[in-house]
């Protein structure tokens, strides 16, 4: 009886236990499958604009702003660096100069291209520029009764302004051009590069020589546009117009001075270096290729046309400041 009571006892014990560990598992497995709750998703409060359009637009102008000032930035920085390389190309050409004197069979080539080949466009544009003056200031000078006083118009226009900046813009266009041109052929080549490989400076071989000829043979130049020019003028207005040559001789010698022909020769010292010196900097930067080349030879035109009207409008100012201080009683006769 004993016996059967302690089996009975330990029986329900056992069974008591495993419910109790079917229970825990249970519970524990509900546990793990049960997804916890999500709270219920609140209406947006309306403020008139889609959200995070204001943050946008407010980002965006801000973003476009600051890309307009690193871009002008960029510009500026890019500009002040290559007036920097200009100004050490163009120190180091003229320390070349007195460094080391030219040889002959080196200059004589340079400076017939520069000088004797642009002689004969020179001297046409100079022909025809004082025809084209004579032409459109007859009318103007007809209509007030001065027409003999034309030929001190058009010399006086000539002499200062027009026969130096056409002389430096011809010699631009086609010396300019073509020393751009050369010289980026010859760094896209490498034959810059196999110079300064056998220790030759490149500067002081191809810059130097073309930089004395455009120095050198402008001023040449600039005489032959004057005289070209005052030819044309009078030719025009004496065969054509039928003003007498007595009074187109006289009022062109009783107002053009000595001062006005030196004053377009000394402007055109400073047009023929800055023609040398833009043009063989923008050959010796030359870019990739024929496109490189071809960009170079433009660019200098266009830079060197600019250089020579800035050069042309700051120097007539001085000089005319010059001679108002040193000359306050008025022009002087040229003959």
């Amino acid at each position: 009886m004993v016996g059967s009571s302690c089996l009975t006892r330990t029986a329900e014990t056992t069974g008591r236990d495993r419910r109790a560990l079917l229970r825990t598992r249970t519970n524990r497995n509900r546990n793990m499958t049960q997804t916890p709750e999500t709270p219920e998703p609140t209406a947006p409060v309306d403020t008139g604009s889609p959200p995070g359009d204001t943050a946008s637009a407010t980002g965006g102008v801000g973003h476009w702003f600051a890309n307009q000032i690193a871009n002008l930035g960029e510009f500026a920085i890019g500009r002040v660096a290559a007036i920097g390389d200009v100004s050490l190309f163009a120190l180091q050409t003229v320390g070349w100069i007195f460094a080391r004197r030219q040889r002959r069979e080196v200059l004589l080539p340079a400076f017939y291209q520069i000088g004797v080949m642009s002689l004969p466009v020179v001297a046409l544009t100079g022909l025809f520029i004082g025809m084209v003056l004579a032409v459109q200031s007859y009318a103007q000078f007809k209509a007030i009764g001065l027409e003999t006083r034309l030929g001190s118009v058009i010399n006086l226009s000539l002499v200062r302004e027009l026969g130096p900046v056409l002389a430096a813009t011809m010699l631009a266009g086609r010396v300019g051009s073509a020393m751009a041109a050369e010289l980026g052929t010859m760094r896209v080549t490498e034959q810059i590069d196999a110079l300064e490989c056998m220790g030759a400076n490149p500067i002081y071989y191809l810059v130097v020589p073309r930089f004395l000829g455009c120095l050198i043979l402008i001023p040449a130049l600039t005489i032959m546009a004057d005289f070209m020019g005052v030819l044309g003028g009078y030719l025009y207005s004496h065969l054509l117009l039928g003003i007498d040559y007595h009074h187109y001789w006289e009022n062109s010698r009783a107002y053009v001075d000595a001062f006005d022909f030196l004053m377009g020769i000394f402007k055109s010292f400073f047009f023929g270096a800055a023609i040398a010196l833009v043009s063989c900097h923008h050959g010796f930067h030359c870019g990739h290729g024929a496109e490189g080349v071809g960009r170079s030879a433009t660019n200098a035109f266009v830079h060197s046309f600019v250089l020579i009207l800035l050069l042309d409008l700051f120097l007539g100012i001085w000089l005319n400041n010059v001679h108002d201080f040193f000359r306050p009683e008025g022009p002087r006769r040229l003959l």
